[in-house]
């Protein structure tokens, strides 16, 4: 072969190979979203610590469990007349399978009657903390807490300045 066609088969070898450097491809991707039920909360049933005494000298506190059984402490006394007694009660709805997180209050709560009041504390729950599952959509949470009783606490019946409040967020 000739030096000259030499060149010029090496020319369009190299625009040859040059062109297919240059090639582009292209892949395309759908999106996708699922958007599921939102989480809810109902309250189905109120707190309540029932009927109470207290001695004169002593206070103490009444605690209540999620399951609605009461223990005390203290110079306090849960007399046989034990009135309503409940621990509070929610309904939490959402997309079945799903966990969620409870979230109870973190500082003391008022109760009062007129101008004297009490205080409720160490809200619990079942379930607790991290442990709610929906495993059909739904589940009954329960709250149980602490109320903190004065020496010789004037009598009365005692609600909430303001409601306590309950958050559960999905995990």
């Amino acid at each position: 072969m000739k030096p000259k066609n030499k060149f010029l088969l090496t020319i369009f070898t190299l625009a040859g190979i040059s062109t297919g450097v240059h090639a582009q491809e292209t892949a395309s991707a759908t999106a996708t979203a699922t958007i599921v039920t939102p989480i809810s909360i109902t309250k189905n049933v109120d707190m309540n610590f029932g009927n109470v005494a207290v001695q004169s000298t002593s206070g103490g506190t009444v605690v209540l469990t999620p399951a609605g059984v009461r223990s005390k402490t203290g110079g306090v006394t849960l007399p046989t007349t034990m009135g309503s007694v409940s621990a509070a009660s929610f309904t939490i709805s959402g997309t079945g399978a799903y966990t969620y997180t409870v979230t109870l209050p973190s500082t003391a709560h008022t109760i009062s009657s007129g101008t004297n009041t009490m205080t409720v504390t160490v809200f619990t729950s079942t379930p607790s903390g991290a442990n709610g599952a929906l495993t059909a959509g739904e589940q009954t949470l329960n709250v149980g807490a602490t109320l903190n009783v004065g020496p010789a606490q004037p009598s009365g019946v005692y609600l909430s300045d303001t409601p306590f409040d309950v958050t559960v967020n999905y995990n």
